[in-house]
């Protein structure tokens, strides 16, 4: 454990190691890191903790730089424990090059499979004694982490003295087919917005679709291909996304002595947003974060996305219509495209075919719940669909929302301690 220091806050390093099965916990364990960060003035004092839970799923818990975003407003009063799950940042990884030390695709898919929400949760339940001496804590749940918080608030509500949930509140029940079947109209109407935006990029992307389709280049292994391009679409959940993504598009094409060709700048740009390599759990279980029960995934968002044919790129092209970017959603063809994927295509269609996911959240716990909740709903999220969450709301007694459209997905970030504070005045009951 060691300790250093940030503009206005201390921070300390912390390893743990918890069990791979928490049904078994005397087999094989794995390593959870998690950042300690605190006022510089209250390192010693004794100071109620908040445990953050990071997006995904498969990201590391933000590397803040000193009193960035929502953390200065955190450490005025907590101890944070940024934690990163288990898998990602510096916990055990878990990627195209640690995964075969679990053997073949089998092997890797049934290890992944304990790399849900539920495990999760018994995670920082092991960690939590070991930090508060016992008490309960408060935790912050951004997108995937809010869904383990209502699994935190399903399983072990005796942990939590509250829970603070930014555009995270995920469907009770609904299959991973329902959660796509809303999310494609959402992505239309983001798609429509950016357009009416920026009305020169209509074109600009037809262009660039169609370029793709006729040469199918690569960038350091990475095959460009219409639909990697489509995905660019996510950008358009985060509050400045719009911009960014007309900024990238305006480098895309290039004139040399061969013709006009797409720059090597927008190749390397789309390379880097496309890839994986840095988050592969985000790909290998991102639907799997929706499995319960014995109806397996089954690649819902490619299903599903048949019957939305306005997303086909080839049947865009041969007419007059704008070519439709697409969002949060994962397909089969990633991991043919990505070379961080590729050696675990056979491993992410054991996940998709899987069909004994437990399941998550109890509704009967959550209908007795007695820890203060408050959740920002940020209306029209691109990644989480507003009236699953209001539905999940209504199923939480005590939760209080906060719906607002001032903000994208990204609003704790975007709006960092206003948001916090918010939340926290909601948990008071001081709004």
């Amino acid at each position: 454990m060691s300790s250093y220091r940030q503009p206005g806050v201390v921070l300390t390093d912390r390893h743990f190691t918890v069990p791979l099965d928490h049904t078994d916990p005397g087999g094989e364990q794995i390593e959870l890191f998690g950042r300690e960060a605190v006022a510089r003035g209250k390192a010693d004092d004794d100071l109620p903790w908040l445990v953050y839970l990071e997006g995904g799923p498969g990201f590391g818990a933000r590397r803040f730089v000193g009193t960035e975003a929502w953390l200065g407003r955190a450490v005025e009063e907590f101890r944070v424990l940024l934690l990163d799950q288990r898998g990602t940042g510096l916990s055990t990884p878990a990627n195209r090059q640690t995964l075969p030390l679990r053997g073949g695709p089998r092997e890797q898919a049934d290890y992944l499979a304990h790399f849900r929400s539920d495990n999760i949760v018994r995670d920082c339940e092991l960690i939590r004694p070991q930090l508060t001496g016992g008490a309960p804590w408060s935790v912050l749940g951004q997108s995937f982490g809010g869904f383990c918080a209502v699994r935190y608030l399903s399983a072990a509500p005796e942990g939590l003295k509250a829970v603070l949930i930014t555009g995270g509140l995920p469907s009770l029940d609904a299959h991973a087919d329902d959660v796509y079947r809303a999310a494609y109209p959402r992505i239309e109407r983001k798609v429509a917005a950016h357009y009416a935006r920026y009305p020169q990029d209509v074109e600009r992307v037809r262009e660039i679709a169609a370029y793709l389709a006729e040469h199918r280049p690569e960038s350091a292994g990475h095959r460009l291909t219409p639909e990697g391009f489509q995905s660019l679409g996510i950008m358009l959940g985060s509050g400045n996304g719009s911009h960014q993504l007309h900024y990238l598009l305006e480098n895309a094409f290039v004139r040399t002595p061969l013709g006009v060709e797409l720059s090597d700048t927008f190749q390397e740009a789309m390379r880097t947003a496309n890839s994986f390599a840095g988050h592969p759990l985000y790909a290998l279980m991102h639907e799997a974060i929706y499995g319960q029960g014995k109806e397996a995934t089954g690649w819902a968002a490619e299903r599903v996305r048949a019957e939305f044919p306005q997303f086909d790129v080839a049947t865009a092209l041969a007419g007059d219509g704008p070519v439709l970017l697409t969002g949060e959603t994962i397909h089969p063809w990633h991991f043919d495209v990505d070379p961080a994927l590729r050696p675990l295509r056979e491993t992410a269609e054991l996940l998709a075919s899987r069909t004994d996911w437990p399941e998550l959240y109890d509704p009967e716990s959550l209908a007795a719940n007695q820890v203060p909740v408050a959740a920002a709903v940020y209306h029209d999220d691109m990644y989480v669909d507003t009236e699953h969450a209001l539905r999940t709301a209504a199923s939480i007694r005590g939760l209080r929302t906060w719906v607002t459209n001032e903000f994208e997905h990204d609003g704790l970030r975007a709006g960092g301690p206003r948001v916090l504070d918010r939340l926290l005045a909601l948990v008071r009951d001081d709004v």
